[in-house]
């Protein structure tokens, strides 16, 4: 991607980071001379000339062993040129994915006529931003297909490379590398503020749900493009929270509709009318020529290896995800069953939710510009929230800071992923803006403030304050974790951990409300 900017009178051009090639390969295939390019099981783009495949694979193979000979539990996992940067990622044992990223460049014009002078900006790429986004390629991968062991086992090389060609040919298109940043770091889930009783109304709905229709495995429930609540392990949530938010919502928009005394709203009570339809599956259930296949997906890889159906169904601006087993054949007859019994309910939790949001909105007053922004992550129960992006998808990340300002972020991350202790730290930036990471009881938070002439004792002094804030309003949560995983120590218990999930859904909705008057009680603060 090309940003033209002007400077010194002249017209420089900016190039972002850009995809060059991303292949998967296994060394021990083709081990024999004159067999190497039995390695490679996907390479992109595909054009390529078989020899050049056969040395950027070859190449990447011998560094791979090369710095094993150093740390040979800890592999390389990125290599540093001025054009480009390769990152490396084992993601099964001998399965290897390679991902080739141009470095960005300012091409400069100049007076006399010579060719433009290119400056490669290196040191804008960050490891751990583009290591997370390679580790993402393949849990999505893994959601939809399930491990490549399994599909070595089904039906050999020729069934894998089917799959990796089918899955990443599309894939890569919707990957946009310059729109990446920390946030694709954490790789967090965004929860909806919610009080308790709008809280329980939903669970007593997915409890109802899950009663009546039994060949419900687990289920999971949005809101605005944010969780509310869900039956999945953590893992397995936050890859399918990715897909739904950043692939199928955007596909399928809508406009948010207003609440329960809003003259576009039918009375459900009546006439079941409703506002539910099916995101995945049937278009139309009373077209006779309607298709009932859904996308299927893989959890539970490391355990039970589960296959499932994924059905998506939607209300206004409420979202349920419910999950079959795949050995079940799902017929006209149950999605008129499940359309019929989670419709109505559904629209109507929805006009709740909505109206609830619209009150606590207008009790918290009119919103106003704040002195800082922040970014919040909790390691625990992936909870996470930003006030500097304005919106975050696949393809555009809008934020409403300086890209320095993103950059330090960045690197305030690197720093402390290198040790285990909680630690702090400020940076003066080239602007008036000071920023501030603090990293405490597996929470990370950051903050930019906005104080012109201030001081690093005063800025100190100011985020002391405001850390103070974040943890009186945000329970520390190691206590109630501790307590459920001491509960269940030893027990393998369906139920058991039911419980568990249902006090982290609670606690991490509570937790998004609490940071959400966070912004308010700080502005007035800082």
């Amino acid at each position: 991607m090309i940003s033209p900017r002007m400077a010194s009178g002249m017209q420089e051009k900016q190039y972002t980071p850009s995809l060059l090639s991303f292949f998967v390969y296994n060394p021990s295939f083709g081990s024999r001379e004159g067999e190497e390019e039995k390695k490679i099981l996907f390479y992109h783009p595909s054009e390529v000339e078989k020899n050049e495949k056969i040395r950027n694979v070859g190449l990447c193979e011998a560094i791979v062993q090369f710095t094993r000979t150093f740390c040979p539990t800890k592999p390389a996992k990125s290599l540093h040129t001025q054009k480009n940067r390769q990152f490396f990622f084992e993601a099964e044992d001998s399965f290897w994915i390679v991902m080739v990223v141009r470095n960005p460049m300012v091409e400069k014009p100049n007076k006399d006529g010579r060719p433009p002078t290119i400056e490669y900006q290196e040191e804008e790429i960050l490891d751990t931003v583009y290591g997370a986004v390679l580790r993402e390629c393949y849990s999505m991968y893994k959601l939809f297909n399930g491990t490549f062991g399994r599909a070595m086992e089904a039906g050999g090389v020729e069934l894998l490379m089917q799959k990796l060609d089918k899955f990443f040919y599309r894939y890569l298109q919707t990957l946009h590398l310059q729109s990446c940043d920390l946030l694709d770091v954490f790789g967090g889930i965004a929860f909806f503020p919610l009080d308790k009783m709008t809280y329980l109304k939903i669970q007593s709905f997915v409890n109802r749900v899950e009663e009546s229709l039994s060949l419900i495995k687990y289920t999971a429930f949005l809101y605005n493009d944010q969780l509310i609540w869900s039956g999945l392990e953590q893992d397995d949530m936050r890859i399918l929270y990715k897909y739904l938010t950043t692939s199928l919502f955007p596909r399928h928009s809508e406009p948010e509709l207003a609440g329960r005394d809003s003259p576009l709203r039918p009375e459900v009570a009546g006439n079941l009318l409703h506002y539910g339809r099916f995101l995945t599956g049937p278009a139309n259930l009373k077209d006779p020529e309607a298709k009932f296949r859904f996308p299927r997906i893989f959890v539970n890889t490391e355990d039970s290896y589960e296959e499932l159906h994924l059905i998506v169904y939607k209300a206004m601006s409420a979202a349920v995800c419910f999950m079959i087993s795949a050995s079940v054949e799902l017929t006209r007859e149950f999605c008129e069953q499940l359309d019929g019994l989670v419709g109505p309910q559904l629209t109507l939790l929805a006009s709740d939710i909505c109206e609830q949001y619209n009150v606590n909105r207008r009790i918290s007053g009119p919103d106003k510009e704040p002195q800082f922004k922040f970014i919040y992550f909790n390691h625990m129960n992936l909870a996470e929230k930003s006030t500097i992006h304005m919106r975050k998808t696949a393809s555009v990340s809008l934020t409403s800071v300086h890209p320095d300002l993103m950059k330090i972020l960045g690197d305030i991350n690197c720093d402390f992923a290198r040790v285990d202790e909680d630690e702090e730290i400020i940076v003066k930036a080239m602007t008036d803006y000071w920023v501030v990471g603090k990293k405490s009881d597996q929470r990370e938070l950051y903050v930019i403030l906005n104080q012109k002439n201030a001081n690093l004792i005063e800025v100190n002094g100011s985020s002391s304050h405001m850390f103070s804030w974040l943890y009186l309003l945000i329970p520390t949560l190691s206590t109630t974790f501790s307590s459920w995983t001491e509960r269940n120590k030893g027990k393998n218990c369906t139920k058991k951990r039911e419980r568990k999930r249902d006090g982290e859904r609670a606690m991490d909705c509570f937790t998004t409300l609490k940071l959400s008057a966070l912004q308010g009680v700080m502005t007035a603060s800082v």
